[in-house]
């Protein structure tokens, strides 16, 4: 991780860790790193999700951005895949996403997208780090006609829609669908989205008043969504994040479908209709055994990354693969999209199910799940750092990679997003590993918090 990036852009309390001075310093390093020095006025795209705080964040980014002579183009509430989209598709030169993802409301953060429509690459945050935090790169200061000026793009939902829409080779008429917007981005688009694919959409979730985002909804708070599916008798549920970039999945019965077996199914179809490029599907590090497992013995290779949405879109498009994901939800169908897509996938997933006359319980039978239990533990911002480095903690975790062999594993592994550690133990006793997680989560807490 870098000194102000994360694994998914700069992330911080809004209106402490991320102010408007730092917003308006990234809006101006972004602008200088992302753009020809010899365009006179670079276009630079802006979207936003709905917690309160972004209002405040965009008109800083803004200043930012037309201070050194961009030009920006106001796209409003969004999911940050459209903004991914729409740079590409409005031929601008950069894009800016204003989230803080599945995060609460008093979080908000900045993903920015380059002209091609991915997340930037390391270096490049590197050097707008070494503006902002070294000033290794005076401003320029453009007066009169050469400062940037600001304009509105009106057809922003209507091009996305139409977008996502277009990947979908068969429709959703007559399913019935519980949608859990997180009071998000998605409220803008997933409605009008999948009704006009044919479904009849119960909503949930999609009423955002500034501070709701994410507020016992959306796809880090399944339950809501799993009982009224259930209650509903609907055929399926998905549910987004607070930026709708990820999607996880209910079935007909009120059961989760998270992303390692939304990745299965869709990877194990992609494969079927040859699809699926080089017979392989990328994950992380965090990504269940099972899901490895499952390719293994269905013929496709399992690649395994750093966690992180950006790390596996790294990979695929090194060895040139066109699908992957993350547990979480982040799911990419790069023959659709730059990024990970929610309502996209969400697409995708619930076309092949309503193709396959099939219901997503018997699909979801195809990969089978290792137990696996997380514990977050809060540390300190210098705990965080001493992890790498503190034996006790070490010893400890040593300790249970010897107890499960071969049989299992353990991750720990600091947030790139919150003041926390991570401790992931999977293995085929359930009691058994969560006993274990938490015995390195005391360790942790007592060294580290």
């Amino acid at each position: 991780m870098g000194r102000l990036f994360g694994t998914d852009g700069v992330r911080g309390v809004a209106n402490r860790d991320l102010d408007c001075e730092l917003a308006m310093s990234v809006g101006r390093a972004a602008a200088m790193v992302l753009t020809d020095s010899n365009h006179r006025h670079p276009k630079i795209l802006i979207g936003k999700d709905t917690r309160i705080s972004s209002d405040m964040l965009e008109a800083a980014m803004i200043a930012g951005l037309c201070s050194v002579g961009a030009n920006v183009v106001r796209l409003g509430v969004i999911p940050t895949p459209a903004v991914a989209f729409l740079v590409g598709k409005y031929k601008a030169d950069a894009g800016v996403m204003l989230t803080a993802s599945h995060n609460p409301c008093e979080f908000n953060g900045i993903k920015i997208f380059s002209g091609d429509g991915y997340k930037l690459p390391d270096a490049l945050e590197e050097r707008i780090e070494s503006i902002v935090l070294d000033h290794k790169q005076e401003p320029i200061r453009p007066v009169g006609g050469d400062v940037g000026c600001v304009s509105e793009a009106p057809n922003t939902v209507r091009d996305y829609i139409d977008h996502v829409k277009s990947t979908v080779p068969f429709a959703l008429d007559g399913m019935k669908i519980g949608i859990d917007c997180a009071n998000g981005s998605a409220s803008r688009t997933a409605k009008q989205l999948f009704s006009e694919l044919g479904a009849e959409c119960h909503m949930m979730a999609d009423q955002p008043n500034g501070v709701n985002v994410n507020d016992n909804c959306g796809s880090t708070h399944m339950e809501s969504l799993m009982t009224f599916v259930r209650d509903h008798h609907l055929d399926a549920g998905v549910a987004f994040d607070g930026d709708a970039d990820r999607c996880l999945a209910v079935d007909e019965k009120g059961q989760l479908v998270d992303g390692d077996y939304i990745m299965a199914i869709c990877a194990a179809d992609l494969k079927s209709r040859g699809k699926l490029a080089k017979n392989t599907m990328v994950g992380t590090i965090m990504t269940n055994m099972g899901l490895s497992r499952f390719c293994e013995d269905n013929g496709m290779k399992f690649e395994a990354t750093k966690v992180g949405d950006r790390y596996v879109l790294e990979e695929m498009l090194l060895e040139g693969y066109n699908f992957g994901g993350e547990q979480s939800g982040h799911i990419i169908f790069l023959d659709f999209a730059t990024t990970g897509d929610g309502q996209l996938t969400a697409a995708q997933l619930l076309s092949l199910v309503h193709r396959r006359d099939a219901q997503l319980s018997s699909l979801a039978t195809l990969m089978d799940r290792y137990p696996q239990v997380m514990v977050n533990v809060t540390v300190s911002p210098e705990g965080k750092l001493r992890f790498y480095t503190d034996e006790k903690v070490k010893e400890a975790v040593e300790e249970v990679h010897a107890k499960l062999g071969d049989s299992g594993r353990i991750i720990v592994r600091p947030s790139g997003t919150e003041p926390l550690l991570r401790v992931m133990v999977e293995g085929e006793d359930k009691s058994y590993i969560q006993a274990l997680a938490d015995k390195v989560a005391d360790v942790i807490r007592d060294r580290l918090s």
